[in-house]
């Protein structure tokens, strides 16, 4: 009985010697809970980088392509974030695979719960540099122009960029809850709940596995990461969530 619905984020499908082992266990995974899979969130920054050319398709990650074709052939709803790696797939997966996408945090329902879902880069950002440069990635003729580029030079500067990215938040030690005055997404959150109520707010990009409660009837769910910690959730039928480390459910409070 297809009863469950599960998230998974941040796979960062192309980074590091491990891809394609990290691929092939998320593949597994995914057959493991194609049973009870009634639909299945993709959480963002599932590729480390990806640019949807016109003619021609990004080398790898052909295992997930065909695995989630397959669910979505099998009756299998399923939703891709798009994240701050991955945010030039455009139409790519809506056309090729059948995937429901959106660049923007969505409200689902699901087990009689209402959830507030996205992948959680740049909410409520304030830095002028920051803002400035995601301009430039969501701007329509940049991105025509960036097209044009030899993909040998553009994946090499986004793949350079990527790594110094990954080191700097190493350096910086933030992969933990810094506390809500200096989380993002829960601030965020807790705006929107300002104006609506949600029994789940479901997040990635912050790589950091943990629940927060951020009211009596309302949780914070960072579901973590594939990349390092194999981390996924699943919104089981009676509503609740449950955080895995494989097989391991984390019930990490903060």
């Amino acid at each position: 009985m297809r009863d469950c619905l599960y998230f998974i984020t941040d796979a960062h499908l192309g980074s590091g010697t491990d891809s394609m082992e990290r691929e092939r266990e998320l593949c597994h995974l995914l057959d493991t809970i194609e049973p009870r899979c009634h639909t299945l969130v993709l959480l963002g920054d599932m590729f480390d980088f990806w640019f949807t050319y016109r003619f021609v398709v990004p080398r790898g990650h052909v295992r997930l392509l065909g695995k989630l074709a397959e669910l979505v052939d099998k009756g299998v709803q399923l939703h891709f974030f798009t994240g701050n790696h991955d945010m030039w797939l455009f139409d790519y997966l809506e056309r090729e695979v059948g995937a429901i996408m959106h660049d923007e945090p969505v409200v689902m329902e699901f087990g009689g719960k209402r959830l507030l879902v996205g992948h959680g880069d740049g909410l409520g950002n304030t830095d002028p540099a920051f803002n400035c440069l995601r301009g430039v990635f969501h701007n329509k003729l940049c991105q025509r122009l960036f097209a044009i580029l030899p993909s040998s030079l553009t994946f090499g500067i986004a793949h350079r960029w990527s790594d110094s990215n990954k080191l700097k938040h190493a350096k910086q030690d933030t992969l933990h809850f810094m506390g809500e005055e200096h989380e993002e997404i829960v601030m965020y959150c807790r705006k929107r709940m300002a104006k609506e109520h949600f029994d789940y707010c479901v997040f990635g990009h912050r790589h950091t596995p943990l629940k927060h409660r951020l009211g009596p009837d309302t949780v914070y769910v960072n579901v973590g990461d594939w990349l390092i910690n194999r981390n996924y959730a699943v919104c089981l039928p009676t509503g609740e969530i449950q955080l895995y480390n494989g097989q391991q459910t984390v019930e990490e409070w903060c």
